[in-house]
């Protein structure tokens, strides 16, 4: 990695190696966030349709449990995704 400065501004120029890893960041990023949105999606289903029986959702205990699905989903992913190499 290399920093130029040209006066008013700098050029950062990454290796090879720079663009390589911040490709898989970027692909692990959408994968881990689309596990996560589908995780959230599915808590939610649940969470409205074990409500309905009952009669009565609570749509605070829906966002929260679906919020910390998604987390939960993202902290999981962390340790690795089948789908990517």
């Amino acid at each position: 990695m290399h920093v130029y400065n040209t006066g008013e501004k700098a050029f950062l120029i990454i290796g090879r190696e720079g663009l390589l890893l911040r490709r898989k960041i970027i692909k692990w990023c959408k994968a881990a966030g689309i596990r996560a949105i589908k995780t959230m999606a599915q808590t939610a289903i649940a969470m409205i349709g074990t409500a309905a029986l009952v009669n009565s959702v609570d749509w605070d205990m829906v966002i929260s449990a679906s919020l910390l699905s998604g987390i939960l989903s993202l902290l999981t992913s962390i340790a690795g995704l089948p789908e990517l190499k």
